[in-house]
C-alpha cells in the first residue's frame, strides 16, 4: 500500500517521498525496507532515539512527534501529534480491518479474563466455529501458538495476528483487553461484536501503569463507552458492574451466582475425582434449568463459565449444546491440576497478587486437603506493595508456605523473598528457597497423600526473567520429571 494512501485522513506535517509500505512497526529491530517506523514516547524510553537503528535496517519512512537526531536527509519524516492513535489507524488500514470480517469478543476485568476467553474459544471450536485467542497465554489459532509479550499486543501486531487468523480460515477471535491496551490505544479501530466485564479490584496501580484506582476504573470503562458494541455481558455480582456500564448504550446481559440476572447459577457443589478438583452447578436461563460440570475448582470459575455461556448464546448457540461441553474445558496454567503417584495434588495457577492468591487458596481450602501448601514469589523491579499483600495472604491461608522466585529481574531474589517473609511471625516461619525449580522439587518431596500444593504466580508462563534475560522455565515439566523419577524409584523397589 502506498504511504500516501495509508496517511489519508491523517493530519500530518512535512512533505514526503511516496513509497510502497507493506509493514509497520514501533520496534527498530523489526524495521525493514518496506516498513514505516512509528516513533513513540514510552514510560522509560523514547522511540525517536531508535529511528537511526530502524534506518540502518533499511527503513526510510518515519512517523514522529519531532524530527529525530542523527537521521540522514533521505529519510521521510512525517510529523504528527498522536503517534499511538496513528499507529493503530495505519495498522487497521494496512491489514484490511480484519476485525470487520470476523466475530470479535473482547473481555476486560481484573480477574478472569484469561480463563473466560479460553473457555469461549474452546466452546466456539466445539460448536463448529473455529476460533482464535489473543491474551496472556499468547496467540493461539489452528495449530499455531505464539508467545506474546503483552496481554493485548501493540496495535500493529494485533491487526497482523487477526489478519493471519482470517487468512487461515478463523471465523472468530476472543481477546483479552487489558487496561494498558485501552490506555495506549492498542485496540483502537477494532470492531467488537461482544464485550464482557468480569470484575474489578485494585491492581496495576503504580509507576508506568495507573495513577490510582479511579484512573484504572475509567480506563476499563472505555471498552464499554467508546466501541459501540452491540452486546455487553457483565457480572452482576461485582459491585462495579452498574457504574462500569452506566453510560453504555449496548444491549446488556447479566450473569450471577444466585442473584436475579439473565443467566444464573445455583446449587453449587464441589467434587473431587482422581486428578480433578471440580465444581457442579445448575444453570438457569429463562425457563431452562441445566446441570453443569466444570473440571476446575472455585466459584469464580462458575462466574467465568456463565460469562462464556452468555457469549455463546449471544452468537446463536443453544444452551443445551453449550453446557454439554463445559466438563471438557481445560485451561493451561489456570487451576491446572496434576496428581502425584502418592496422592498429592499439585495445582498450577497464575495467582500473582494478594486478591487472586486469596481467592485461589480459599477455593482450594474447601476441598479439605490434609495440608494446603503454597509455593509462590513476587516479581522484581516493580509492584513492591504486592509483596506484602502476597505474604499476608499466604501466611494466613496456607498451612505451609514456600517462598521462592518469580521473575526477579535485576533484583536480588533473596531480598525479595526476605521482604515477603517479613509478613510471617515466628510461630509459622516460611520455607525460603531462591531457585524456583529447587523449591518445586522440595515441595514435591515433602508432599503426602491428601495434600494440595498450589504453585502460584507463573501459571502459563514458560520463562523466568532474570537479569534482563528470559530463561526457559516450565513448572509442568518440572513436576512431570519429579513424577517420572518417583515412578522409576517405585519400579526399581518393586523388582527387588
Amino acid at each position: 500500500m502506498l504511504l500516501s494512501v495509508l496517511l489519508e485522513n491523517i493530519k500530518y506535517h512535512r512533505t514526503f517521498e511516496d513509497r510502497e509500505i507493506n509493514h509497520i512497526t514501533n520496534n527498530s529491530r523489526e524495521a525493514r525496507e518496506d516498513s514505516v517506523f512509528v516513533c513513540m514516547r514510552g514510560f522509560s524510553s523514547d522511540g525517536h532515539n531508535y529511528a537511526p537503528n530502524a534506518y540502518q535496517n533499511g527503513c526510510r519512512s518515519f512517523i514522529c512527534e519531532y524530527v529525530p537526531k542523527n537521521l540522514p536527509k533521505d529519510a521521510n519524516v512525517i510529523l504528527i501529534e498522536n503517534p499511538r492513535e496513528v499507529l493503530a489507524d495505519l495498522s487497521c488500514k494496512l491489514y484490511g480491518n480484519p476485525s470487520h470480517k470476523m466475530l470479535v469478543i473482547g473481555i476486560t476485568g481484573t480477574k478472569g479474563k484469561t480463563t473466560t476467553a479460553l473457555m469461549i474459544k474452546q466452546l466456539l471450536d466445539l460448536s463448529g466455529i473455529e476460533a482464535g485467542y489473543i491474551g496472556s497465554n499468547g496467540v493461539i489459532y489452528g495449530e499455531s501458538t505464539i508467545q506474546a509479550t503483552n496481554t493485548t499486543p501493540e496495535s500493529y501486531k494485533l491487526q497482523y495476528y487477526m489478519n493471519e487468523m482470517l487468512k487461515s480460515g478463523i471465523k472468530a477471535v476472543v481477546m483479552e483487553v487489558s487496561s494498558q491496551a485501552l490506555k495506549l490505544h492498542r485496540v483502537l479501530g477494532v470492531k467488537f461484536d461482544i464485550t464482557i466485564f468480569t470484575n474489578l479490584s485494585p491492581d496495576h496501580i503504580g509507576p508506568g501503569e495507573h495513577n490510582d484506582f479511579e484512573d484504572y476504573f475509567l480506563t476499563k470503562k472505555k471498552l464499554f463507552d467508546n466501541f459501540d458494541t452491540p452486546i455487553v455481558i457483565a457480572n452482576a455480582d461485582d459491585g462495579y458492574s452498574r457504574d462500569m456500564l452506566a453510560d453504555c448504550k449496548s444491549k446488556k446481559v447479566f450473569y450471577s451466582l444466585g442473584a436475579e440476572a439473565d443467566i444464573e447459577a445455583t446449587d453449587i457443589k464441589l467434587y473431587r475425582s482422581h486428578d480433578i478438583l471440580g465444581i457442579k452447578f445448575t444453570c438457569h436461563a429463562g425457563e431452562l434449568s441445566l446441570p453443569c460440570t466444570l473440571s476446575v475448582p472455585g466459584e469464580f470459575n462458575v462466574q467465568n463459565a456463565l460469562a462464556a455461556i452468555c457469549a455463546l448464546n449471544a452468537v446463536g448457540i443453544d444452551f443445551e449444546q453449550i453446557t454439554s461441553h463445559l466438563a471438557s474445558l481445560k485451561i493451561n496454567g489456570r487451576f491446572e491440576t496434576i496428581l502425584a503417584p502418592n496422592g498429592a495434588c499439585f495445582v498450577i495457577d497464575y495467582a500473582h497478587n494478594g486478591i487472586s492468591l486469596s481467592s485461589s487458596l480459599a477455593a482450594l481450602r474447601k476441598y479439605e486437603p490434609s495440608r494446603l501448601i503454597c509455593l509462590y514469589g513476587s516479581v522484581g523491579e516493580r509492584t513492591q506493595v504486592r509483596r506484602v499483600q502476597l505474604g499476608a495472604v499466604a501466611s494466613r491461608l496456607s498451612d505451609i508456605s514456600i517462598i521462592t522466585s518469580d521473575n526477579p529481574g535485576t533484583e536480588d531474589p533473596r531480598a525479595i523473598i526476605d521482604e515477603i517473609a517479613s509478613c510471617y511471625d515466628d510461630a509459622t516461619p516460611p520455607i525460603c528457597i531462591s531457585d524456583r525449580a529447587d523449591a518445586i522439587k522440595y515441595a514435591f518431596n515433602m508432599a503426602k497423600a491428601g495434600d494440595i500444593i498450589l504453585l502460584a504466580g507463573k501459571g502459563h508462563e514458560r520463562y523466568q526473567l532474570i537479569n534482563g534475560k528470559k530463561e526457559y522455565f516450565c513448572e509442568r515439566e518440572i513436576l512431570e520429571d519429579c513424577i517420572n523419577n518417583m515412578k522409576l524409584i517405585a519400579s526399581k523397589g518393586s523388582k527387588k
